[in-house]
């Protein structure tokens, strides 16, 4: 074999994987078209759990050098009603961050040279070698269109959603699947509001949800969420559609007061959520190439170097063993299993609706109290089980208080308690079924495929 892992793809879940296996005295080539620093498609939020992910990989000091503020405070508005709070620490980190993939990518390919991985930018692949159902390499191009080979005995996709690898496995189609009621619309501003810079921001009016949060060079990411059936609205003149939103958003278009768009306006639509068969004879799919959710939670970042460095170091004491597969399949359930909730829990939040009656009374609880804000904001940094914030005996108390405070009609606080029921029942019946049944089964190279010499 020419090495012992091939990473295609160097972004989070393939720097991740690089650096945990390199880090364990394995030879890792990483492959990736793109050279760094390089940008891509993404709304980069991290929640102190992801931050803590860039702790355990080593690579936070390179990040935090790359000059995004510490964002220690999460605020939320819906309605005129604001929640504001600090999150729980995970490994003794209590602050989020928001950084630009430009720098954050080429930090965490610097950590896995670092690490001993070999990353070749500006290559290709171009196809899978496959011998007797058994993934055994690559085929890639490099700058001179010259088409080479690579083989090693395990070869990981972390190629993002469009995954090449995924492709030539034939495991690109879902066999679990959420369209998003939510596209993206995003740009950066300059920040003029320097007393803001350590602090997260979501606003809801009715369906629309906007965001603002501090990042590098001084700028200021702001990202809308409106309902897919708006994207219409946008195909015209996607700026002004961008800034009309906006100001629609009283506390947002504040938050941005003083402050120039940069660059002009990125978008995301037809965005699906979703899990891809993701281990098989000989090969792997961290990150977006396996598991997708809606931005609209911002956990992406999160598991892709989670699940990345969990892969590595899982598969790297095992490489040249027979127990390899059963490795790559029992990390596949693993993910599965602790990612389903919130999947679930991330669904609900992009299908474009407004807030439900109980969903605002649980803002109102957490203004009043200080845990409870925090409670919620550890649903998103992954502290918390969205089951455990919202039980049985809160959804009644939350209920009665609607009721009591008569804002809202009777038949519409009952409706959102007997749809939150379903849900609730609908998503752990699901979760049961997966705890007890295997994964479908994987077609991804299930045959031989011919080698060019």
């Amino acid at each position: 074999m020419d090495t012992e892992v091939i990473v295609v793809g160097a972004r989070p879940a393939g720097s991740a994987t690089a650096i945990a296996l390199a880090r364990a005295g394995r030879r890792v080539v990483v492959l990736d078209r793109a050279h760094f620093p390089s940008d891509t498609i993404s709304t980069h939020l991290l929640w102190p759990g992801g931050v803590a992910e860039l702790s355990r990989l080593g690579a936070l000091e390179r990040v935090e050098a790359v000059g995004a503020p510490r964002l220690p405070i999460g605020m939320a508005t819906s309605d005129g009603v604001t929640v504001r709070g600090r999150y729980s620490t995970v490994d003794g980190i209590g602050y989020g961050m928001c950084v630009r993939r430009t720098g954050l990518d080429a930090a965490l390919v610097t950590t896995a040279r670092a690490a001993g991985a070999e990353v070749r930018e500006g290559s290709k692949v171009t196809g899978l070698i496959v011998e007797s159902g058994r993934v055994t390499g690559v085929r890639f191009t490099e700058r001179d269109g010259v088409e080479r080979q690579l083989r090693a005995p395990l070869v990981v996709g972390a190629d993002g959603r469009r995954s090449t690898v995924a492709k030539l496995l034939g495991v690109q189609e879902p066999y679990r699947r959420q369209p998003s009621g939510r596209a993206c619309f995003f740009g950066y501003w300059t920040d003029a509001k320097t007393e803001w810079r350590n602090t997260a921001i979501q606003w809801r009016a009715e369906a629309e949800l906007g965001t603002a949060f501090p990042c590098d060079g001084g700028l200021l990411l702001c990202l809308l969420q409106p309902p897919e059936s708006r994207v219409a609205d946008f195909r015209g003149d996607a700026l002004a559609e961008y800034l009309r939103t906006i100001k629609a958003m009283p506390g947002l278009a504040e938050r941005l007061r003083g402050g120039e768009l940069v660059g002009g306006v990125r978008s995301a639509t037809g965005i699906e959520s979703y899990f891809r068969r993701s281990s098989g004879p000989g090969w792997a799919l961290p990150g977006d190439a396996g598991h997708f959710k809606d931005p609209v939670t911002a956990q992406g970042i999160r598991d892709a170097l989670r699940y990345g460095r969990l892969l590595g170091e899982a598969v790297a004491p095992v490489l040249h063993t027979d127990e390899l597969d059963a490795t790559l399949l029992a990390w596949e359930r693993r993910r599965e299993i602790d990612c389903l909730e919130v999947y679930q829990w991330t669904n609900g939040l992009a299908a474009g609706e407004p807030m439900t009656p109980l969903e605002l009374e649980l803002f109102r609880a957490a203004r009043k109290r200080d845990g409870l804000t925090t409670r919620l904001l550890d649903v998103y940094n992954r502290a918390l089980r969205p089951a455990e914030l919202v039980g049985p005996v809160r959804g009644i108390a939350l209920t009665a208080t609607a009721l009591a405070r008569g804002t809202e009609s009777r038949s519409a606080v009952l409706k959102a308690l007997s749809r939150q029921v379903r849900t609730t029942v609908s998503n752990a019946l699901e979760r049961r079924r997966v705890r007890r049944h295997p994964l479908p089964p994987s077609t991804g190279a299930a045959t031989d495929r011919p080698t060019r010499r």
